[in-house]
């Protein structure tokens, strides 16, 4: 029960900080949905910095990498979301905003567990 409130706490807090980003970077005039690219790349970052913490002589307790990881990273990253900007993009005949905005999430995504990970080293 105790690990559901966690989850539940930090999914919250994550959830909320993805809107109030969203709010202000995803502009529907601009194309591309910032908004939802940073909080990705960003939750990416941060949970490879968690999960290395974890992973590095016990930093984090067990509580805290699920509050962390799978509540506050969980409801800050949004795969969901970025699958149906893609279908809009894709509706909507804009091939290479598809392209672009796809690859960059993937590589960069990548690259911020990655850098997360050497971070903590």
């Amino acid at each position: 029960m105790k690990q559901l409130l966690l989850v539940f706490l930090g999914g919250g807090f994550g959830s909320m900080l993805r809107f109030i980003i969203g709010k202000y970077l995803n502009n529907i005039e601009i194309g591309i949905p910032f908004g939802t690219f940073v909080a990705n790349v960003f939750g990416s970052l941060l949970i490879g910095i968690i999960l290395g913490l974890a992973v590095k002589n016990n930093t984090l307790s067990q509580s805290q990498v699920i509050l962390l990881a799978s509540g506050f990273c969980g409801g800050f990253t949004t795969f969901s979301t970025f699958a149906y900007e893609n279908i809009v993009f894709l509706k909507s005949g804009d091939f290479a905003s598809f392209a672009i905005y796809t690859l960059a999430s993937f590589i960069l995504g990548f690259l911020a567990v990655f850098l997360g990970l050497f971070l903590v080293r």
